[in-house]
Formats: structure tokens, C-alpha cells, sequence
């Protein structure tokens, strides 16, 4: 079971339903908060190198940038509903209490998820979406600022940080390290360094994986596989395909049928 579509409501760029059973996602990271839900079953993933547990009773939230896998912690697998949430809605700046407590074991919170979650399935419901989001990120703000700032909290430096502006502006031509160093005036061997220290990924992998969000974007606004890869940069649909499947759980294919 698979469902994924744009809902055109400010602030949530993708809802994804899914049900894995053996799907192990590999490192990435999103430029999106992630607010999961799991409705059956349960997830272990691990976020910024510490192991994690996503189950039934609570919300999880992820950070963007910030790299995470996931994998099913029970035979049966999972069911999970899951919203990406711009930081318009939850600021960026409350990434460190997240990192440190990603579980929210809220019952209010995790009523209102699902309140959302059913109201998206609704046509004609755009400002009620948008009035459950606004009450779903004041109360996620006010369990993140709650929380003390964890010391070792991951930060970005300068040079990481403008490694990633490089990269986002190059994501369909790519761009080599080698050039990459010329720019930011550092090694190659240097940067991969620092930006994996900062991100949890190295710049190759945070690169495909922004390819692969921008590729679920274009197909659920309608475009064609066959136009996608070429759009994000990947060199031709196998490319995707392979890259597609290995981040998402599922085909190019599948998921844009799954759109809607």
C-alpha cells in the first residue's frame, strides 16, 4: 500500500502513507521537517548516528538536514503516515531539541496529526488543512523550546554550510569536488570531511538524495518518469530508478500511481 500527493496546502510539501515490510532506508536527509506517525507496527532508525525507536502511541519528528535511515523493527513491518513540513512552519533553528528528543509522546499532538491526515483526503478543505497545521507546529514549538539545548547539539560550519549552497545550486549539472575546493578555497578531502561531520552524509549522498526529493516533487505535480531524470540530473531513468527505489521503498512508477 502506497499513497503520495502534493495537498497544495502552505507549508506541507508531500503527505506519503506506506505500509514496508523489509524496506532499510539508507542514510539521506530531507530539506523538510519530517512528522511521522506509525499506526502499526513500529520503526528503528537511527538520526544523526544515535539509535531510535518510531512507535504507535507517539509523534516523531525529524529535522532537515539532518541525516536519518529507517528500517522495520517487527516481522509484520510498518504502517506509517508521514507530513514534510517546510520551515516556515517549524523554524530550523529548533533542529538541536529536536535531535535530542524526536519522540513526542503527545496524546493532543498525535490526535491532531491524525485530524490533519484525514482532513488532506478531503477536497475542498484547504483552510481547514492549513488551521491544523498552524495548531500542530505551535504545539510541536512548545515541546521543542521546553527541551534544553543538548550539549554536542549538531551544528554546521561555514564551510559545510556553503558546500550545500554549492551543491543545491548545481543539482541537475552536479559539480566535482575538485571545483568544489576551488570555490570555497579548501581541500577536497578537507570538505568531505567537514560536510560529513556537519550532515552525517558525505556531499555525494546528500546530493542524490536531494535529486531523488526533487524527483518525487516533479512526478507529483504529474511529469513524466521519463522526463524526470534528466530534470534532477540523474543520467537516464535506470539512474533514478535504482537511486528512486533504494531512498523512497518503492519505483518511480509506483509512487506516481500512488499519486492523487
Amino acid at each position: 500500500m502506497l499513497r503520495a500527493w502534493a495537498p497544495g496546502v502552505p507549508g506541507i510539501t508531500e503527505v506519503f502513507h506506506a505500509h514496508f515490510t523489509d524496506h532499510a532506508y539508507p542514510v539521506h536527509a530531507h530539506d523538510t521537517w519530517t512528522l511521522l506517525v506509525v499506526d502499526e507496527g513500529a520503526i528503528r532508525y537511527d538520526l544523526d548516528r544515535h539509535e531510535h525507536g518510531a512507535l504507535s502511541p507517539a509523534v516523531t519528528l525529524l529535522p532537515p538536514f539532518v541525516a536519518h535511515t529507517g528500517r522495520a523493527a517487527t516481522d509484520d513491518g510498518f504502517h506509517k503516515r508521514v507530513l514534510y513540513v517546510d520551515t516556515g512552519v517549524i523554524d530550523a533553528a529548533l533542529t538541536g531539541a529536536a535531535v535530542a528528543g524526536p519522540s513526542l509522546p503527545d496524546p493532543l499532538l498525535r490526535a491532531r496529526v491524525d485530524q490533519l491526515h484525514r482532513v488532506l483526503r478531503e477536497p475542498g478543505t484547504g483552510l481547514e488543512a492549513e488551521s491544523r497545521l498552524a495548531l500542530i507546529g505551535d504545539r510541536i514549538r512548545e515541546h521543542l523550546r521546553a527541551a534544553p539545548e543538548p550539549d554536542g547539539a549538531p551544528g554546521t560550519s561555514d564551510l559545510a554550510r556553503d558546500l550545500r549552497d554549492l551543491l543545491d545550486a548545481h543539482l541537475v549539472d552536479g559539480l566535482a569536488l575538485r571545483e568544489a575546493g576551488r570555490v570555497l578555497h579548501a581541500h577536497p578531502a578537507h570538505l568531505v570531511r567537514r560536510f560529513t561531520a556537519a550532515y552525517g552524509l558525505p556531499p555525494h549522498r546528500y546530493l542524490t538524495g536531494r535529486r531523488v526529493e526533487r524527483a518525487r516533487r516533479l512526478l507529483l505535480d504529474g511529469a513524466a518518469i521519463a522526463d524526470v531524470a534528466g530534470a534532477v540530473g540523474f543520467h537516464d531513468q535506470a539512474h533514478l530508478h535504482r537511486h528512486f527505489t533504494r531512498q523512497v521503498g518503492t519505483t518511480p512508477g509506483r509512487f506516481a500511481r500512488g499519486a492523487g
